[in-house]
């Protein structure tokens, strides 16, 4: 089991929002879908394409270059030209931080 970090104030991703924050050299894009936290790795696996700046709908993040879908929740691919999944961590909320684990 990995150690949690905080990666951000809650304030920072406002509900239905989306930020990357980069964690000991990784880039990860941070979800708030109704004030919940989520976290998965910013990076589409097609071509690279920043998820955290992806078209957020319900719980799927569509990739901003190709249109691939992954689900926010579970880094799940959803939908081509996304080859595979994207990694997911856990994430909590303590006091005005929020935390991810590693």
């Amino acid at each position: 089991m990995g150690a949690f970090v905080k990666v951000a104030e809650v304030s920072q991703v406002p509900p239905g929002q989306a930020a990357m924050v980069e964690v000991q050299g990784r880039q990860i894009a941070l979800f708030n879908l109704d004030g919940n936290f989520y976290a998965i790795n910013n990076d589409c696996t097609h071509a690279g394409g920043s998820l955290s700046e992806g078209l957020i709908e319900g719980d799927q993040v569509e990739c901003p270059w190709h249109g691939a879908r992954f689900n926010i929740k579970t880094g799940t691919k959803l939908r081509a030209p996304a080859p595979a999944d994207v990694a997911a961590y856990k994430c909590r909320v303590t006091g005005t931080s929020v935390e991810i684990e590693l």
